[in-house]
């Protein structure tokens, strides 16, 4: 059965679970996506690191979506964005030309803290 008479024949969450692209993170229901796209000229740096991802993962793409946690504000500063990293699963945070490694950090309370305080997603 086609994929888009899968999709007219189930409802509400069930059309969730349908597998719509390779990269069903970025996939709507309807089979759009908002992508956005940078060249080498207009951001040589985040160009290069989306092409050494791809280099080594086979995936052309990194997923953009908001840098905060549930119940946070936005991160706004490197301040909000090392301690919204540190509070969290992510593994690595990439902000202009430093890559942090979530191994290589101190062990802090400040995610301690931030599991009893919000809970993740």
């Amino acid at each position: 059965m086609e994929v888009g008479t899968l999709l007219n024949k189930e409802n509400g969450f069930d059309k969730l679970k349908i597998v719509r692209s390779q990269i069903p993170a970025v996939t709507h229901v309807d089979f759009s996506a908002r992508i956005q796209t940078v060249s080498r000229k207009d951001n040589q740096l985040y160009y290069e690191m989306i092409n050494s991802f791809f280099q080594k993962t086979g995936c052309p793409l990194v997923i953009n979506t908001s840098f905060n946690v549930r119940g946070e504000p936005l991160v706004c500063s490197p301040e909000d964005a090392f301690r919204c990293f540190m509070r969290t699963e992510m593994d690595y945070l990439i902000m202009g030309c430093f890559l942090l490694d979530k191994r290589r950090q101190k062990k802090s309370e400040i995610g301690e803290k931030f599991a009893q305080e919000f809970e993740l997603d």
